[in-house]
């Protein structure tokens, strides 16, 4: 049979049915700022702090892990490299004051310097991530330390061909949505 004619076969409702059968991605369960277009600030900003030691990196980690527990938000971990175009693309989106502000309400960020992948490879396999796909590599972790975002961690290593808006977006599916009276 061929697609065609299944698609015939299956009916219109069915066809509606689809996405609910195979999601390709979460839905935005926080809304996100509105970003557009933007023109970012030159020079994009330079992220990663690469002077900082190994123990210091999963200190900061954990300092977040607990932050998260007690503000009941998920931690942003942002891997790269000061050399990655996309990695800065992503930090000049991160320091616009409306983004900004939506990511300091929704997540407790840290941004870990990788190197050329030859530093802090640790981090990320404490969350099941041992090999990265590319940079900038966004893991989204509960404060219990459960990876939330899985495959789709590798998703903005094309950030400076994304539009800003679909950045953000990215980012707000995986916020935390706030819990409310009736629950």
């Amino acid at each position: 049979m061929t697609v065609r004619a299944t698609f015939s076969a299956l009916g219109v409702a069915a066809l509606l049915a689809l996405p609910a059968l195979f999601p390709v991605g979460a839905a935005a369960q926080v809304a996100a700022p509105q970003v557009g277009n933007v023109e970012l600030k030159q020079p994009l900003p330079y992220p990663y702090d690469e002077t900082i030691d190994n123990a210091a990196v999963n200190a900061q980690v954990d300092a977040a892990l607990a932050k998260a527990k007690k503000e009941h938000k998920r931690v942003l971990l942002d891997f790269g490299g000061n050399w990655c175009g996309d990695c800065r693309v992503l930090a000049g989106l991160v320091e616009l004051p409306e983004v900004h502000s939506f990511l300091d309400k929704n997540f407790v960020m840290v941004t870990v310097d990788v190197g050329r992948y030859t530093k802090n490879m640790d981090v990320p396999a404490r969350f099941g991530v041992p090999k990265f796909k590319g940079v900038p590599t966004v893991l989204v972790v509960e404060a219990d330390g459960t990876l939330v975002n899985g495959d789709a961690s590798f998703d903005l290593t094309d950030a400076r061909h994304m539009e800003p808006q679909a950045v953000v977006d990215w980012l707000a599916k995986w916020a935390k949505p706030a819990k409310t009276a009736s629950k």
